[in-house]
């Protein structure tokens, strides 16, 4: 199977994939598998985050795959399908936790990695247990307004500001190896970034990113970082609403995306191992631009874990 080709089909024809990558519901030895994940029963305020992948998926067709001035196109470097959607309860937090943790577990079973397309913020602990249970500990770089390390409230064990906390008391993650970039806005309390913190977490507020900016902050990513395996996670409003309105809690005052973008280009000197795009909701963006921004996030991601993979075959 192959990409459609956009020189012969307009990129507004045939069924709307990732980028109009194959479409390939039982992958095997692929690279990287986009899979979407179309729930928000974890959403604490505007829900909506259940349409984010079929609205990134439509707008994607825009994207070709090939930078200005990168030279190969992603696609030439590594194999990737589209696997379609994890099909999700919107009934039960454990039972969508549960059915996320089992389909990614078995995607990694026969590929290397996946980029999981949100939904809210919630399943990225699925994700975290299945790309854990391969790997081991994993770093993470955290790209969002909110820490997401709260206790469960409204008797929700598994809300969308909860997955990070889940997962350092899982030892899923080394906090000593996360970093949390864009953190902002307003909290239930005076003390909401103590957890992360006191474990061992580096946050790095939108202000202090503002005076360190994208290549400073970068150089301090891979300081943590280092040679492990590292998670990347993108929740869309860790832009500023003006950037990406499309999202459930948005919070003035955050990046922009051209900021974000220059940032996730150094994951390529890094070892990427899984990757989410988190938190689109459409449904509050009627001219689309936050499902465009998630689509060159996405692409982003897939061309820098391109540019990882090339780096570990080159002898040294």
């Amino acid at each position: 199977m192959d990409r459609i080709d956009t020189t012969v089909s307009p990129r507004y024809a045939q069924l709307p994939t990732f980028m109009r990558l194959p479409h390939d519901p039982k992958p095997r030895g692929k690279d990287v598998v986009v899979i979407g994940a179309p729930y928000d029963g974890g959403t604490s305020y505007r829900p909506g985050a259940r349409f984010g992948p079929r609205a990134i998926r439509n707008e994607s067709g825009l994207i070709h795959g090939v930078g200005i001035d990168r030279g190969p196109g992603t696609f030439d470097l590594i194999d990737c399908v589209d696997a379609g959607d994890i099909d999700l309860t919107p009934f039960n937090m454990h039972i969508a936790m549960a059915t996320a943790q089992e389909r990614l577990s078995g995607l990694l079973t026969d590929n290397a990695a996946f980029l999981m397309l949100g939904g809210d913020h919630s399943l990225t602990l699925a994700a975290l247990r299945a790309v854990a249970d391969l790997h081991g500990p994993l770093a993470v770089l955290h790209l969002d307004a909110h820490s997401d390390t709260n206790p469960a409230f409204y008797g929700g064990e598994y809300h969308h500001g909860t997955p990070f906390r889940h997962a350092i008391e899982e030892k899923l993650v080394d906090p000593r190896r996360m970093a949390q970039i864009g953190i902002r806005g307003h909290n239930p309390r005076p003390d909401s970034l103590d957890y992360a913190r006191g474990h061992g977490v580096r946050i790095v507020t939108c202000d202090e990113f503002c005076s360190l900016g994208p290549e400073r902050t970068g150089e301090l990513v891979r300081e943590l970082v280092g040679e492990a395996p590292v998670y990347v996670s993108v929740d869309i409003d860790v832009m500023d609403p003006a950037f990406a309105p499309g999202t459930g809690t948005p919070a003035p005052g955050g990046l922009t995306s051209r900021e974000v973008l220059a940032l996730l280009r150094g994951i390529g000197g890094l070892r990427p191992v899984g990757f989410d795009v988190m938190e689109v909701s459409p449904l509050y963006d009627h001219g689309g631009i936050t499902s465009v921004l998630a689509t060159e996030i996405g692409a982003e991601l897939l061309f820098q874990y391109a540019r990882a993979h090339s780096r570990e075959r080159t002898p040294s």
